[in-house]
């Protein structure tokens, strides 16, 4: 069991559920008054030791299809229960006749807002779930396309993962060049490869019919169904009576030596390239074939593709740039003057191939290491309908790549809980509407009361497709108050209900429901703010402002994000401030939004919004993380942490500012991506002079050695790897700590500002509290 003090500095508790506003506006007026959103940040699947997992099936109202939860009202003499949600009266069935108030199933149990139900596995629900637990699907995707040195670096870590797989565990293999092979692995007598080629667009049914698993081999290619009942229980899961695919996908106890082998001899693509040309790339191409290959894996059986790719599409459908090397691939400036031949083609085509990985249950993971872009900016819309992960990094030998790669494979407590065939369901009280969601999921367009005529993300819809998931999954859910002035929803009662329900594929094959259920009230703040205010959670409104801007720079054409920002601010220190009409001295906030101006001065300066001198794979790579991590890792990419190290200090957190450069410390920043060791430069000097090596200097090394073991617990524990940068003041990879400092000092006061031994920021920029006074001045003559 966790330690009670661990518990309370949980704030997702056991529900996973943390929302911007904890007592929420009556009417839609008071709601858009608030600025801020009503949104929840929900992690579907999050580990908790106090959750229960209940054997039997859930039950559910007869109306609404909620589940039974804590917050129904109950009669025990009749062995009735009452929806919180539509107030229908449900009858208990038969087995729980011996239900009491002492004698309470797990469900009722008022700290169990959040329980799990282990579906079994030979209940009749064909359309749902598969009839036998399923061994997921791992199909591989090479990019062979590189030089030597990187294509050894990419089998080697494939090496290691097939080592690393359950022995249950479905392998298939592809590589790609300018053509597509698809390696059959079932033919141990010699090496047989289907070649496809790239620079022609191929259908899922002519990918099988290619491969030999079309409808004539007794497959028939729709949304995966297996065709005729017979047959009897399938060789592996998703194989059908001819087990056609079993040529291309084997357990990988079955197959690692064929795999070993046929990698060994591998070599980079053999295709001429003429000079001032860039390598014939086809992997849209690739990635359909594989999407097709894996449509003919039966319904319901989780599989992944995880492609690995070293440098942009330049051959058939899917290309990102023209094969001359004199073209450069498209920047951010391109996008907006619509300069970018190749990108809303490339987009569609990637947008395509998402759309058929939905309807089969399927993920694309992509590894893309380059030093060039490679078209995440693209596939991002694919990546992140399915669920998928995303790692780049600068070269398949680097520690972000390799370490990242392993970590997918690891079980037991690294493990990262991949899950598979995720469904998602919101039930929310009358007055409440679901606009959408921002993360990774995909609408599943099902109608419902409760849906908003506004739509955000993914909306327009009561339930959502989560084709792949796991343990830090985090998406954020947008409301709408609907009920206006008039009716007045606190009537009755002063609560609201919001359930969720997560239907998922566990990674042993069972499956699983998650259905948590939390509680808000309403209040009226026309009475006055208070009850508003104190229910305010500021970290949680920092990120999620970050997610809706970042949507909206995608959505909206020519979008100014910083005004955006500084304008919906200037409104929430007017309506939440406290001061006097034009006299910006007399300005006060509340403790519970005081951290919020200082996120928003971040976020303002920060990769999501600023993204000059950032590729469009970058920002998309940026925001697909941004939209899937939980609320404190989202947090620490908006607003960095810092900690100092010194002789006569224990470490502590310090400023997120120039003026926390000394000579004499050592500062640890994390920002997420990347972790930066940063050593004053009298510290760098007696490293340099070996005085860590020295008996008599033995706290010097411990000094130096604190920071290092402290930035390796963060990478630990961190999907994807963070970069780890060891620089030293005035180096020239200061500058990974420069940019995300306050520029306080800078070029133009350095003189009233700087500190001995400090640094100076080269910036335009305004510091943060120039920032924090002008907010002051508007937000106090704001009508």
């Amino acid at each position: 069991m966790a330690a009670p003090e661990l518990a309370q500095t949980d704030p997702e508790g056991i529900e996973g559920v943390r929302m911007t506003w904890h007592n929420w506006p009556k009417s839609k007026v008071e709601a858009s008054k608030c600025v801020i959103p009503i949104a929840a940040s929900i992690q579907p699947i999050r580990p908790h030791v106090e959750l229960q997992t209940l054997p039997y099936a859930p039950l559910r109202c007869k109306t609404c299809s909620a589940v039974l939860n804590p917050f129904c009202r109950v009669d025990y003499t009749a062995l009735i229960w009452i929806c919180p949600f539509c107030f229908q009266r449900n009858n208990f069935p038969h087995h729980y006749h011996s239900l009491s108030q002492t004698n309470l199933p797990a469900e009722l149990y008022p700290n169990f807002l959040s329980i799990e139900y282990s579906i079994p596995n030979n209940q009749n629900h064909p359309q749902n779930y598969a009839p036998q637990p399923s061994p997921p699907i791992y199909l591989f995707v090479l990019d062979t396309c590189m030089i030597e040195e990187e294509l050894n670096f990419a089998k080697s870590a494939l090496n290691r993962a097939i080592g690393m797989l359950p022995e249950n565990a479905m392998v298939g293999f592809m590589s790609y060049g300018t053509q597509v092979q698809v390696h059959e692995l079932g033919f141990s007598d010699m090496s047989k490869v289907y070649v496809f080629r790239g620079s022609k667009e191929l259908s899922k049914d002519q990918v099988l019919e290619q491969l030999g698993l079309g409808v004539s081999g007794g497959r028939r290619a729709g949304q995966g169904i297996q065709k005729g009942g017979g047959g009897g229980p399938s060789p592996i899961a998703g194989v059908g009576p001819n087990s056609g695919i079993n040529r291309f996908l084997l357990p990988a106890s079955e197959c690692e030596y064929t795999l070993n082998s046929l990698l060994d001899e591998l070599a980079t693509d053999q295709w001429p390239v003429a000079p001032g040309n860039r390598s014939l790339r086809c992997t849209g191409v690739a990635l359909s074939v594989a999407a097709g290959l894996l449509g003919a894996s039966m319904a319901g059986t989780g599989a992944r593709i995880i492609a690995l790719v070293g440098g942009p599409c330049t051959e058939g459908p899917g290309s990102i740039v023209s094969k001359d090397l004199s073209d450069p691939v498209r920047s951010h400036k391109d996008l907006d003057k619509d300069a970018a031949p190749f990108f809303r083609k490339a987009v569609h085509f990637y947008n395509e191939i998402g759309k058929q990985l939905v309807n089969q249950g399927h993920v694309l993971d992509v590894f893309a290491s380059a030093l060039d872009q490679v078209g995440i900016a693209e596939m991002k819309v694919a990546i992140e309908r399915t669920g998928g992960l995303i790692v780049l990094a600068e070269s398949f030998g680097h520690s972000v790549f390799k370490d990242s790669f392993k970590r997918i494979f690891e079980d037991g407590e690294q493990s990262l809980g991949l899950s598979f065939n995720g469904t998602l369901e919101i039930n929310c009280s009358k007055d409440v509407k679901v606009q959408g969601i921002i993360g990774p999921c995909t609408s599943l367009e099902k109608k419902g009361p409760t849906v908003a005529s506004t739509v955000i993300g993914q909306g327009n819809t009561t339930a959502w497709k989560m084709c792949g998931l796991d343990k830090s999954t985090c998406l954020t859910v947008f409301f709408d108050v609907s009920s206006s002035e008039k009716s007045d929803p606190a009537g009755m009662n002063p609560d609201l209900y919001i359930q969720f329900l997560t239907s998922y594929q566990s990674p042993d094959g069972q499956m699983r429901l998650r259905v948590t259920t939390v509680t808000r009230r309403w209040v009226d703040n026309t009475m006055g703010n208070e009850d508003l205010i104190q229910g305010f959670d500021q970290e949680v409104a920092a990120v999620v402002v970050a997610r809706f801007v970042s949507y909206k720079m995608e959505i909206e054409e020519g979008f100014d994000a910083t005004k955006w920002l500084d304008r919906n601010l200037i409104r929430l220190c007017s309506k939440f401030g406290d001061y006097r009409k034009d006299d910006p001295t007399s300005f006060m906030l509340n403790p519970c939004f005081s951290l919020f101006p200082q996120f928003m001065f971040n976020l303002r300066r920060s990769q999501f919004i600023q993204v000059f001198n950032n590729s469009p794979d970058e920002t998309a790579y940026f925001r697909i993380l941004l939209n899937r991590e939980t609320i404190s890792n989202a947090a620490v990419m908006i607003q960095p942490s810092l900690i100092s190290y010194a002789f006569n200090a224990l470490p502590g957190p310090a400023l997120l500012d120039v003026q926390s450069i000394g000579p004499d410390r050592i500062l640890l920043l994390d920002s997420y991506f990347s972790v930066v060791i940063f050593h004053g430069m009298t510290i760098a000097q007696w490293r340099n002079m070996g005085y860590q090596n020295e008996p008599e200097h033995l706290g010097f090394a411990h000094l130096l050695q604190a920071p290092q073991d402290d930035a390796q617990l963060i990478i630990r524990d961190r999907f994807p790897v963070p970069r780890l940068v060891v620089c030293d003041q005035h180096g020239s990879q200061a500058r990974f700590l420069l940019a995300k400092l306050n520029p306080s000092a800078t070029y133009n006061n350095a003189h009233e500002m700087m500190n001995a031994g400090s640094d100076v920021i080269f910036t335009d920029d305004v510091s943060l509290q120039v920032f924090i006074d002008h907010l002051q001045r508007l937000a106090v003559q704001a009508s």
